[in-house]
């Protein structure tokens, strides 16, 4: 989940709202780093340019009424706004170093789950769903070449943005997201047609995608043997990581990984094992 460029003007558009206040941008900003996490200190003007042809669209006058709406209790514009600040970037195989640990290190560290029938991913911040469905390109990889194919491999993926859970249900992609995958899992994984690739149901039967906000309690039935949560946190402050930080640990199995972005920093207290960089693991 990042924040990348600027919303492109609609089709038909009224008249331009009157500018952000100082005022309602700062109960803005409280507003979505309670409810979402996300810290837009120093953000205004990009806040400001990713609304403005929204509010425009729907006849809002100012930010002020527009704003009212989601202060009243308005879950749909709530929804809105957050997809509107939260631009999801991404693609196949991004950061490779944790899809080798992944083959290399964690599948075979977890062959007693995999024994047991059961293993247990969380992609907590899916975005269009690339990395559910790496990851459970590489399972199938993995347990083509080792066995084990019986085991119960369901990866739940989810995100904030609705926009974007939609799109990785689709499961469709221009090349552009393809250009550093392995040509084979194009032909093994994916059905080509007009330069576009829809994952196949292979992959496809081993991924659950689900709204979840990450500063809601993690209340999922099972606790994971990896959880994934890439280029999320540095959106959040320190608190909030830490706190997010101590909900993945309880919900992560004893002897169980946390992959992280290159670019994030764990809390200094976090009580994960640093095992390489942006690789942590729960003591047994």
């Amino acid at each position: 989940m990042d924040w990348i460029g600027i919303e492109r003007d609609s089709g038909f558009l009224g008249q331009r709202p009157e500018p952000l206040s100082d005022e309602d941008f700062a109960r803005m900003a409280k507003f979505v780093k309670n409810k979402f996490g996300l810290d837009l200190t120093g953000r205004k003007a990009m806040v400001e340019s990713r609304l403005v042809n929204y509010l425009m669209d729907r006849g809002f006058d100012s930010f002020s009424e527009y704003l009212r709406t989601i202060y009243d209790g308005g879950e749909e514009e709530a929804a809105n706004l957050i997809n509107r600040l939260t631009t999801n970037y991404t693609y196949f195989l991004r950061e490779q170093e944790h899809y080798d640990h992944f083959m290399n290190t964690f599948l075979p560290a977890m062959r007693n789950r995999i024994a047991a029938g059961e293993l247990c991913i969380w992609s907590a911040g899916c975005s269009f769903g690339n990395e559910a469905y790496t990851f459970a390109a590489c399972m199938e990889d993995y347990f083509e070449a080792h066995g084990g194919s019986a085991c119960d491999r369901r990866i739940l993926a989810t995100d904030v943005s609705r926009n974007a859970l939609i799109a990785a249900k689709t499961g469709i992609y221009a090349e552009a997201a393809m250009q550093v995958m392995p040509a084979i899992w194009k032909v093994k994984y994916f059905t080509e047609r007009n330069g576009f690739y829809t994952v196949n149901d292979r992959l496809r039967s081993q991924v659950v995608f689900k709204y979840h906000n990450l500063m809601q309690p993690i209340a999922f039935k099972k606790k994971f043997d990896l959880i994934v949560c890439r280029n999320v946190m540095i959106y959040f402050d320190k608190p909030t990581c830490a706190q997010l930080i101590r909900r993945f640990y309880a919900a992560t199995n004893p002897g169980g990984y946390l992959y992280i972005g290159h670019a994030e920093a764990m809390p200094a207290d976090t009580p994960y094992i640093r095992e390489q960089t942006a690789v942590y693991r729960r003591d047994r």
